[in-house]
């Protein structure tokens, strides 16, 4: 996807803005995005992607008035950055921080996903056929793994069977295991 400010580099942003019940998907490239960055959201020029991220990560005001809170700031061994930076800028200053700052991360992912930790991802629907296979197959093999480990073995032998038939159409269709 190309982007819609420039029409030149690819874009790497995407949002979805409601309005009185119309739909308006954005596609920007990051120089685009940084220019717009404070106008992003019509109506609120003041208030930029960075103010919604950082407005997200701030920490429970029992935290705040919780004066060891601020005593213990940690920071990243490798970059130096502290928690309360990231706040501020919603970015990271390299990755080492992801498992510097895990601890307060993991309450705020969870949040954020509905209580999941861990992105699966989407898959596009132009690609969907083999993929959706593809990803029905692994769930099922870690279904079968669950099975087998809880003794549960007719069941895993029903599952043997459906991955079996997955992979036997996988084949058919020339897609990869």
């Amino acid at each position: 996807m190309i982007c819609q400010e420039c029409h030149e580099r690819p874009a790497v942003l995407h949002f979805t803005k409601t309005v009185n019940g119309k739909m308006t998907e954005v596609y920007l490239c990051e120089h685009c995005a940084n220019e717009k960055g404070e106008h992003l959201f019509s109506g609120h020029p003041a208030f930029s992607l960075n103010n919604l991220l950082g407005g997200l990560f701030n920490p429970d005001p029992q935290f705040s008035a919780n004066p060891s809170f601020h005593e213990q700031e940690v920071h990243c061994e490798n970059c130096h950055m502290t928690f309360k930076q990231f706040l501020q800028s919603s970015k990271f200053g390299c990755a080492h921080c992801y498992e510097t700052f895990e601890s307060k991360l993991t309450p705020l992912l969870k949040r954020l996903h509905g209580g999941n930790t861990i992105h699966h991802g989407k898959i596009p629907a132009r690609m969907g056929g083999q993929l959706h296979l593809q990803k029905e197959l692994q769930q099922l093999r870690e279904k079968l793994q669950e099975m087998v480990t809880s003794e549960q073995f007719e069941q895993a032998a029903n599952i043997r069977d459906q991955i079996r038939a997955l992979e036997k159409k996988l084949l058919n269709e020339g897609g990869v295991q």
